[in-house]
């Protein structure tokens, strides 16, 4: 998994939200050691906020395109 914001950038929404599974997934097992559960949390947290930016900047798209749609251009 991508260890950088900058590789997140990158991924898809979809695939973001894949790797937040997975480490999910990897938090739940019985076998993980704690350094290795705080590295895996503050993965999460970097794959979710990525997930959340990616997320917004689509709603504001959206917004913005309605905007053209409904009321004719949107002022820049």
């Amino acid at each position: 998994m991508p260890e950088t914001t900058g590789a997140y950038e990158a991924m898809t929404y979809e695939q973001l939200v894949e790797a937040l599974e997975q480490v999910t997934n990897r938090l739940a097992s019985d076998d993980l050691g704690i350094e290795d559960a705080a590295d895996l949390y503050e993965e999460a947290g970097r794959l979710h906020a990525a997930a959340a930016d990616r997320l917004a900047k689509v709603k504001e798209r959206i917004d913005r395109l309605q905007g053209l749609t409904s009321e004719g251009p949107a002022a820049p």
